[in-house]
């Protein structure tokens, strides 16, 4: 989108705005950033005030369990270093899928395979009087 259309159009849906950007700039450090490339950013005076800019689409699910621990403030250190790795069997994050194509859409339903099974007879439609 670059500099323009930080100026031009309601950019808060897809990264950081420019007040974000510059207030980040001036009042933040970064401390890490994850795997999708969100930077994560801490107060250099309040060490408690935490806070995100999103590379991409601003969505909460984007962020891993391990990170969004650090910004709610229920660990202290980074997530490499006060988290244990990831294990094995462990699969990584995904993002909210609703509303896409990957989402879960159940045997029966519209979007889904399959057919869905008959009523069993036992449902009673309700009448008013």
């Amino acid at each position: 989108m670059g500099l323009f259309g930080k100026f031009f159009s309601p950019s808060w849906w897809n990264g950081a705005t420019f007040g974000t950007a510059l207030f980040s700039n001036r009042h933040g450090r970064e401390v890490g950033r994850d795997d999708a490339g969100n930077v994560y950013l801490q107060h250099k005076d309040d060490a408690r005030r935490r806070w995100v800019i999103y590379a991409g689409a601003n969505d909460g699910s984007r962020v891993p369990p391990g990170w969004q621990a650090w910004l709610k403030g229920t660990i202290d250190e980074l997530p490499e270093k006060e988290l244990p790795p990831r294990r094995p069997f462990e699969q990584p994050p995904l993002a909210n899928q609703t509303g896409t194509f990957a989402a879960y859409k159940p045997g029966g339903s519209l979007g889904g395979q399959g057919v869905r099974p008959a009523a069993t007879g036992d449902y009673q439609a309700w009448k008013p009087e």
